[in-house]
């Protein structure tokens, strides 16, 4: 079975949104390239973007292995804006 890499950018997108201190309704998507991830996300204004950058790799690396068997080798955070909520 195949996934579509579209579709695996909507569950790495969909895992970033649950992080806190991204927003979840700007969240600029994401895209995905054979094993690796890339997530653009927009961060809540005071939030640490190293730690809440790292929790999105942990957080969308454990929901692509739980809902795609798939463990991506890497996952770039691209901090597209940092917004006030």
């Amino acid at each position: 079975m195949t996934i579509s890499q579209d579709f695996l950018a909507r569950y790495a997108a969909d895992a970033a949104a649950e992080v806190a201190g991204v927003h979840t309704k700007q969240r600029r998507g994401a895209r995905v390239a054979g094993s690796e991830v890339e997530v653009r996300l927009v961060f809540d204004y005071g939030a640490g973007i190293p730690q809440v950058a790292a929790e999105v790799q942990r957080h969308v690396v454990v929901y692509l292995q739980r809902m795609a068997d798939l463990t991506p080798t890497a996952v770039n955070v691209v901090v597209d804006d940092v917004q006030r909520k």
